[in-house]
């Protein structure tokens, strides 16, 4: 199994439709970079943000998720409260093959400024949009910026196609198409 370079991801992206929208190489000016990395892909955040809040003292309970406990917010910035929470989706809706396997990692702006995403792993077979974790572990308001990048997914790929991909599974998540609260 190998890290999957620049060339190979542009190459699944526009060929096999792994990556939609697909941004060839790397946008910067002014933005958190988003696009084609060395050995990975830059994925942006929506503008579409679900923010947690303790206005309803609700429990959060990943097996019978009350929306009470968060605050939908669409806009351009998101502005996380200290020591607290959102979920998110990316712009780009990806598609794994049966024999690659992607790691989404938070990128080091965010990171160096409190902003964390857990690490999450895109399994082989399957599809959707990415619902993001974000976590501001400051004592400070953080903003996040919608359509510019958050996290960074990077590619392994196997010599041979998986006995059983996450598709052949019906995992609870495959093929969502917007922000995805827990499921059982």
């Amino acid at each position: 199994m190998g890290l999957k370079s620049d060339t190979w991801i542009e190459k699944m992206a526009t060929e096999c439709g792994m990556i939609e929208p697909f941004v060839s190489g790397q946008v910067r000016e002014g933005v958190i970079s988003y696009g084609v990395s060395s050995y990975g892909y830059d994925i942006r955040v929506s503008d579409e943000f679900k923010v947690f809040t303790n206005v309803h003292s609700t429990v959060v309970d990943p097996k019978n998720f009350d929306p009470n406990a968060y605050v939908d917010v669409k806009g351009d910035v998101c502005t996380i409260p200290p020591n607290s929470f959102v979920l998110a989706r990316s712009v780009e809706y990806i598609r794994m093959p049966r024999n690659v396997t992607g790691i989404v990692l938070c990128k080091s702006t965010y990171i160096r400024a409190g902003v964390l995403i857990p690490t999450t792993v895109l399994e082989a077979g399957w599809e959707g949009i990415i619902t993001l974790e974000i976590s501001n572990v400051t004592p400070l308001p953080a903003r996040i910026y919608a359509n510019e990048g958050i996290a960074q997914v990077l590619f392994f790929e196997g010599d041979e196609e998986c006995a059983v991909s996450y598709a052949d599974r019906r995992g609870k998540y495959q093929g969502q198409q917007g922000l995805v609260l827990p499921r059982i």
